[in-house]
Order: C-alpha cells, then sequence, then structure tokens
C-alpha cells in the first residue's frame, strides 16, 4: 500500500507540473474578458457610408444554403456599393440561384474564377479573385462565407465600429446555428479549444501571433489588402482567414475579433461527423503559426481541457489519501467549474430555435478529450481535400 501511495503521489507531482503553468495561462488569457467590446448591433446607412463597401462571397456547391446568405446581403443598406459572388463552377444550381437574386438587387453579380493555380488553396483564390475584380472606389472588402445569415444593419454596424475604434481589420465571431445531437454536443466543445488558446471576441489581442480572425465575415480597408497583395501571403493557407490578420496585423496594423452574435448567425456543418471532418481540419491554425505555437496550445489544451474529466473520474473510483493527489482533484475540480461556467458565458453563440436535442450543449464538456484529440490529429496532417477540392501534400 505504501508503495502504492508514493506511485500516486508521484503521478500526481507530475501532472500539476504540467497543469499548473498552464492554468496561470489559461486564466490569464480569461481576465482579459472583463475588457472585451460589447457586441456589435445592428447599424443604419448614413450618407457617408454611401456605396463604400464591396462584398466578395465565394462559392462551390453551395445552392442548400446560399439562399439565407443572399436574403440577408440584400436587406444591407446602401453603405454596400456591389456583392460579388465568386463561383468555382459550381453544379447544383448555385449560379442560377445567384442570378435570380440579381433580378431583385442589381448589386449582386456572378463571376468565375480562373483555374486554381499551383500553390493555391481553393477558397483564398476566390477572395483574391474577387478582390482584383472590385470597384476601386471602395473603401472596405468585405467577405462573406456562403452558409452566414446577415441580419439587416450587419455591415452599417461593423463599418462604424471599425471607423470609430480605428481598425483596418475588424472580423465577427457569429452565432452558430445547431440542429442535430451529436453536433449540440460536439461542436461547442471544438469551439471551446479556441477560446482556451486564444483571446475571446471583444478583446484585442497585443501580439500578432496571437490574433484571431474569422473568415466568415472579414472586413479589410482596401488600401491595406492592397498593400500586402490581397490574399497573397495567405495563399496555401487552409485557415487563411488567420493567416492573413497576422500578417496584417505584423505590419502594424489594427486588427479586431469581435463578437458578432447580435448581427450574424451561420450555419457551419450538418451533424457531427462533418463537424469533426471539415471544421476540425483547420482548428489546429498550423498555417497560420509556427510548430513551437502549435505544440504550446496543445499542451495547454492536453493540460486544462482534456485532462480534468479523466482526473475527476479516476479520483471518483479512488479517493484521494495524501496531500498531492488531494491538491491534483482540487486543481482539476477547479478547471472544470470554469469550463462549465464558461459554457453558460457563452450559450449566447448559439441558436437552438430548430435543435434536436439541445440539452446536450451542456454535456458538452464530456466531449472535451474528442476535441483536444481532434486538434492533435489535425496538428499532424495537411489536409487533401476541402470543400470539394483534392490537393495534394505540397499544396
Amino acid at each position: 500500500m505504501s508503495d502504492w501511495l508514493t506511485v500516486e503521489s508521484g503521478l500526481a507531482f507530475g501532472l500539476l507540473l504540467i497543469q499548473l503553468p498552464a492554468t496561470a495561462v489559461l486564466l490569464s488569457r480569461l481576465v482579459k474578458g472583463a475588457s472585451r467590446h460589447a457586441p456589435i448591433q445592428p447599424g443604419k446607412g448614413t450618407p457617408e457610408l454611401l456605396a463604400t463597401v464591396s462584398v466578395v462571397v465565394p462559392t462551390l456547391n453551395e445552392a442548400e444554403r446560399i439562399s439565407p446568405c443572399l436574403a440577408g446581403l440584400s436587406q444591407q443598406s446602401y453603405e454596400v456599393r456591389e456583392i460579388t459572388i465568386v463561383d468555382s463552377y459550381s453544379k447544383d444550381g448555385t449560379p442560377e440561384l445567384v442570378k435570380a437574386a440579381s433580378q431583385k438587387d442589381p448589386r449582386f453579380r456572378l463571376i468565375n474564377d480562373e483555374a486554381l493555380p499551383p500553390g493555391w488553396v481553393g477558397r483564398p483564390w476566390a477572395l483574391h479573385s474577387g478582390f482584383m475584380q472590385s470597384s476601386a472606389q471602395s473603401q472596405w472588402i468585405l467577405g462573406m462565407d456562403a452558409d452566414t445569415q446577415p441580419k439587416a444593419g450587419l455591415i452599417a454596424g461593423l463599418v462604424n465600429v471599425a471607423n470609430a475604434e480605428g481598425y483596418d481589420l475588424v472580423s465577427l465571431s457569429p452565432q452558430f446555428v445547431l440542429k442535430y445531437p451529436g453536433e449540440c454536443w460536439l461542436q461547442p466543445a471544438l469551439l471551446m479549444t479556441l477560446l482556451y488558446r486564444f483571446e475571446s471576441a471583444g478583446v484585442d489581442s497585443d501580439i500578432a501571433e496571437r490574433v484571431m480572425a474569422n473568415g466568415q465575415c472579414f472586413l479589410c480597408r482596401r488600401s491595406v489588402l492592397a498593400a500586402v497583395g490581397g490574399y497573397t501571403s495567405a495563399k496555401a493557407s487552409f485557415c487563411d482567414d488567420v493567416t492573413l490578420a497576422r500578417n496584417i496585423a505584423a505590419q502594424g496594423f489594427k486588427v479586431g475579433f469581435l463578437d458578432g452574435s447580435k448581427v450574424l448567425k451561420v450555419r457551419m456543418y450538418e451533424g457531427a461527423l462533418e463537424t469533426w471532418k471539415e471544421w476540425g481540419r483547420s482548428l489546429d491554425l498550423k498555417d497560420a503559426s509556427s510548430m513551437a505555437q502549435v505544440w504550446g496550445d496543445l499542451w495547454l489544451l492536453l493540460s486544462v481541457q482534456a485532462l480534468p474529466l479523466f482526473v475527476a473520474l479516476y479520483f471518483c473510483f479512488i479517493p484521494p489519501s495524501t496531500l498531492l493527489p488531494l491538491l491534483l482533484l482540487g486543481l482539476n475540480t477547479f478547471l472544470l467549474v470554469i469550463r462549465w461556467a464558461l459554457l453558460l458565458a457563452v450559450a449566447s453563440a448559439y441558436d437552438f430555435s430548430t435543435a434536436s436535442g439541445g440539452w446536450l450543449f451542456w454535456l458538452s464538456p464530456l466531449a472535451d478529450p474528442l476535441a483536444v484529440l481532434r486538434i492533435f490529429l489535425s496538428a499532424n496532417r495537411t489536409p487533401t481535400q476541402w470543400r470539394g477540392r483534392s490537393y495534394s501534400q505540397s499544396s
């Protein structure tokens, strides 16, 4: 028995050495949330905003989900000069939906991007093509994804905040629309990996390498985008939004990542399996980070998101009997309390109005080990398929 107690204390000591520094890092990030910017509110078009924004939407076989995006963009006021849909030769009726929208709103126009050049990923290439063909008179370029559901006043509110705060680039975290039980359980755990690694939406990062961004709604000054060569610096990235935002921040421009849950919804993937496959491929952000950053983030996630559940379960069966195991149990109980408190804090970032099994959201901390495993798997693999396209390992 004494030998076992010695082993248990040694294991507890080792885990404390791993988890305590990670907990300190996590708390240093979470405490900044107290000073975060308020969520973006819908704005109204004003004369000085007239025709200042060019919107670019890349598409590839988006017929099943682009209609809410087109309808939401059509509701935007006269700050929008043009809405360019850059289609990569969809075969599912996407172009027809865009053409129908253009009959009602002449701001819509449909173009096709040229053949994908070597070294480019499809999404940044389509966005770059749209930027290059946008009006030179627009002051802002707004990249939007086809799965977004913009509310009226989104773009006016976003530009007003960007002007008031002096942002050169600002992107938004949306409200996520959940439908199926599996995604209600898994998706919040995957999203939490971002919250643990980076500042929360509404907190401006002081370090370019830790900047976060979301390409689903990505507003950049045209002059800044031109100065960095459009999307060329992120051409090979599967997380081009974060890569480009960090490159722009590194050149001294002001970058913001704000809470857009009041003005923007998004329906990303259908079900847990598609969420696991598609979103998990880019969540590691390795294309925008050094390997030291990637592995540092993996250490953090393992320490404060994946391990607490296992440690707590272990001590449910074998109660601690010495000081170090007792301290380990206390630390991991504290981390689990933080996890459920954060779940409560981010609940407003989800739309459960059409969800089946929405109650599983509250059990999503049980999916944390799977979410962290997904990040580990992604960090060690280069995607070969993305959104209907295939890529070589060298792309």
